[in-house]
């Protein structure tokens, strides 16, 4: 059965709007519900089209669809199961909530019913509703009356109406406790208290803390008594740290509007005496709030330490958006990354337990690469509780984060053994083969992969006791014939360090193949030498041969030929092998 039955059968019959036939944005939006309610998808579409086309007036078409709420719902279901039509229903969804939120937030209609608040019974109660409707929007046109001396026989009403626009209200509320009038800020704090909700606890607990003014101090107490009298015995701090994670954790009760893509981060202006707002994308409005109230949690005491990871887990999370930061942050801002190597470690494993907890990668590697940067042996190892979370991130599903995570304890040189600690030589071995190559891709994969050898060459250099590399033997001889000339010689280099004769034996066949490129084989006859001198001879007597033949040979490179002898040399061979090749050179 066709959409358009389907929709006869379910009774969503259309009536037209007055002036059907008329030109417009009225006849286009008519056409496309009548179209789509018999079926003709292909001829609906055409005038949805050319309704999108002609850019109506987003509060025009919103009045239409509120003119006619059968053809909204039919709109609605167009957008969710029509596949002729959900995208052409969508834009026209678009406009209308466009249109939604132009009359919502339109400053004469919202100043008009704050007017309106002290006329009639009648006339306040559909002004306390509309203004209900503006929701935040009204609130700093409310403030503003309020702090007019002029408008003194308004301000009961207003007092009054504004608790009754509710939750959303508590944003642009508790940035406006930032203002010098006592009068109005008393009137916050009332409204605030009667709002209710968590949100505005720390603020008022603020306001205990360090108002001069008693009365300021009294109204705060009974407000947060009226929401949670338990909040008395938190520091403000505390409580804003507390709030701060709710944003982090996307709490119900701090939610921005559903209706929209964006939220409003709200601050004070001390020049203006207002509140002003601006719009950020709701992809990181949670992560934003959340470094905002971490900011207010330290402001309230510089030892909340612990503000500090939250506030980094929020700014990388909010980076993860891939967007640009709001204009509020300023030019120059520094990125996450900046402020994370700048702060100490324990902060960093703050951020990267949080990350580990809710599997948040991104902020994972952001933290481990930071840590890698600035911490040493001891504090990468800091025990949080009862984990170790550097370590915890070698078994982390992500393989960058493990990869880092290698890394970073590899380079920090360890001097002390832990539980996990066999994951770094089983990820930088893993890392040195690229096998991650499908998931990472293979430019990134290359780049663990060097960063991973480097890593074992630090190891082997410094002789490092905790990190045993006997057990990457196998990536590392595998890498010997890398296509990449510069990981066969940093393999080579290593397995040089390592006792074992499949190790020099490696290097050996490395230094010998002729398909190597002659730089790669120098390197190689070097790395032999360091194998023979810190080992000895563990090569096989043809590998020797070989060897012996390059250096006997005039027709050997002169470099290669060198480089040949040197490691023949370190070899220590029994002398009936040097006098050979002495008295092959003998004219006597």
């Amino acid at each position: 059965m066709c959409m358009g039955k389907v929709l006869i059968a379910l009774g969503l019959s259309v009536i037209l709007t007055a002036g059907a036939l008329a030109e417009g944005v009225q006849e286009d939006w008519n056409n496309f519900l009548h179209y789509t309610a018999i079926g003709r998808f292909d001829l609906a579409n055409g005038f949805g089209q050319k309704l999108i086309e002609s850019s109506p007036d987003p509060v025009e078409l919103l009045a239409l669809s509120e003119e006619n709420p059968d053809g909204y719902s039919i709109l609605l279901k167009m957008n969710a199961d029509s596949e002729e039509l959900k995208e052409v229903s969508g834009k026209i969804l678009d406009i209308i909530e466009k249109g939604r939120f132009v009359r919502r937030t339109d400053p004469k209609i919202i100043v008009d019913e704050i007017r309106r608040l002290s006329t009639t019974v009648r006339g306040r109660i559909a002004a306390e509703e509309r203004l209900g409707n503006a929701g935040e929007y009204a609130i700093p046109y409310m403030l503003s009356a309020l702090a007019d001396p002029s408008r003194k026989n308004e301000f009961a009403a207003i007092t009054q109406a504004i608790p009754k626009i509710g939750r959303n209200a508590i944003r642009p509320l508790t940035a406006a406790l930032q203002m010098e009038d006592v009068a109005v800020k008393g009137e916050v704090i009332r409204a605030l208290g009667k709002i209710g909700y968590f949100e505005p606890l720390p603020y008022l607990k603020l306001i205990m803390e360090t108002a001069s003014s008693s009365e300021l101090k009294s109204l705060a107490e009974k407000a947060i008594t009226e929401i949670d009298s338990s909040a008395l015995k938190i520091s403000a701090a505390e409580l804003f740290f507390k709030l701060g994670e709710m944003y982090y954790d996307r709490a119900e009760s701090v939610a921005v509007n559903d209706g929209y893509d964006f939220g409003n981060v709200w601050f004070w202006d001390a020049a203006k005496n207002e509140v002003t707002r601006q719009e950020v994308s709701k992809k990181y409005f949670n992560e934003l709030m959340t470094m905002r109230c971490c900011e207010w949690a330290l402001k309230a005491d510089a030892a909340t330490g612990k503000a500090i990871g939250l506030w980094i887990a929020g700014f990388y999370r909010a980076e993860s958006a891939g967007i640009p930061m709001p204009d509020y942050f300023g030019q120059g801002h520094a990125d996450a990354m900046t402020y994370a190597t700048t702060a100490g470690p324990e902060y960093l494993h703050q951020a990267l337990a949080r990350a580990l907890e809710n599997k948040e990668t991104f902020v994972a590697l952001g933290v481990v690469e930071a840590l890698a940067v600035n911490a040493g042996t001891q504090s990468l190892l800091y025990q949080l509780g009862t984990e170790q979370p550097l370590a915890k991130a070698l078994t982390y599903e992500d393989q960058k984060v493990r990869y880092s995570a290698a890394i970073a304890i590899a380079l920090a040189l360890p001097t002390h053994g832990f539980t996990g600690s066999e994951m770094i030589v089983k990820n930088l071995s893993e890392a040195v083969l690229e096998k991650g190559s499908g998931e990472l891709g293979t430019e990134l994969s290359a780049k663990y992969a060097f960063r991973a050898i480097r890593a074992m060459q630090t190891l082997a250099l410094t002789q490092n006791k905790i990190v045993d590399l006997s057990e990457a033997m196998g990536a590392l001889i595998e890498a010997t014939t890398s296509p990449n000339a510069e990981m066969q010689i940093l393999a080579a280099d290593v397995l040089a360090r390592l006792e074992s004769p499949e190790n020099q034996r490696a290097i050996a066949t490395m230094a010998l193949s002729d398909k190597n490129l002659p730089e790669v084989r120098v390197a190689a006859f070097g790395s032999l030498a360091i194998s023979a001198k810190q080992n000895a001879n563990l090569l096989l007597s043809e590998q020797i041969d070989a060897i012996y033949a390059l250096v006997s040979s005039t027709e050997t490179e002169p470099i290669l030929r060198a480089a040949a002898a040197g490691a023949y040399g370190a070899l220590n061979l029994p002398s009936e092998k040097v006098k050979v090749l002495i008295l092959d050179q003998s004219k006597s």
